[in-house]
């Protein structure tokens, strides 16, 4: 027999842990800009993350480490406007929080300030723990991030699965308990084993999100441009498309062009 679940007004960080206690995945994508931001809040997604994936996804850059403090308080605040119901997690960016606790609350108290976001995401465990705690205690909620952190690519040299190896599986799961004694309310775990995902998930009472992390974690991420697919190039494993957006967009803009050069567009019942 099914259990009806709460509906809720607003999210906020408890209804997140609320969802776990009652066994209700969570889900969560990522938005950049107000009319995509409306739609996906819209359509009821619990937590819209402006990732710094923007730097990929809107800027066309190859890494997320260029996106600059700066862009990602404007992307955050397009996307707040257009926002009634899910909770909204901004990204910390590269080098906006790694060289000191000050620098990092000082980073986080302009994204809620500056932006109107509910809470920021930082990548890594014991490195940066301080900054969580230093963040965490000006009342700004934070959401921790392990396994694949894309702003350390140039120190792992690749995006293959993270955590395979025994020690590094044993650091992960010591990270994780350290964010969540350090006060953070979720925690996303990107590419790792399904098995190493799930056990860090029941280890832990606050949430634990997936991306390329199994079935077995409170909840799942995708970046919307990859799973409507505007994006056509980036087919890891995880993703599921549930629309190809690339070919339909690509055809009807396609169409448009011939309809201009035959004079077919715009017609009479198109003018005025």
């Amino acid at each position: 027999m099914s259990v009806a679940k709460k509906q809720y007004k607003r999210i906020t960080v408890k209804s997140l842990v609320d969802m776990k206690a009652n066994g209700e995945k969570i889900s969560m994508l990522t938005a950049y800009d107000y009319t995509m931001a409306k739609i996906v809040d819209g359509a009821g997604i619990d937590v819209i993350l402006v990732g710094d994936s923007a730097s990929n996804v809107m800027a066309g850059h190859e890494t997320t480490l260029p996106i600059t403090l700066d862009q990602m308080i404007y992307h955050a605040s397009s996307v707040v406007r257009a926002v009634e119901r899910a909770l909204v997690v901004v990204d910390l960016p590269f080098g906006s929080y790694q060289s000191d606790p000050k620098e990092a609350l000082r980073s986080a108290i302009r994204i809620m300030k500056e932006s109107g976001g509910h809470a920021v995401k930082i990548e890594g465990g014991k490195e940066i723990k301080e900054s969580i705690k230093r963040i965490i205690n000006a009342g700004i909620p934070v959401m921790g991030h392990l396994g694949l952190t894309p702003q350390s690519i140039y120190k792992f040299g690749t995006y293959t699965v993270r955590a395979k190896e025994e020690e590094e599986a044993k650091r992960l799961k010591e990270d994780a308990l350290l964010l969540e004694k350090a006060g953070c309310f979720a925690i996303v775990l990107e590419k790792i084993p399904a098995k190493l995902a799930q056990e860090v998930a029941e280890s832990v009472s606050i949430p634990v999100i997936g991306i390329g992390a199994g079935n077995g974690v409170d909840g799942q991420v995708l970046v919307t441009h990859d799973m409507i697919g505007m994006t056509h190039e980036f087919n890891p494993r995880f993703l599921r498309r549930y629309m190809n957006l690339y070919e339909d967009m690509t055809t009807a803009i396609g169409q448009y062009r011939d309809d201009v050069k035959s004079k077919d567009f715009p017609n009479d019942s198109e003018q005025y």
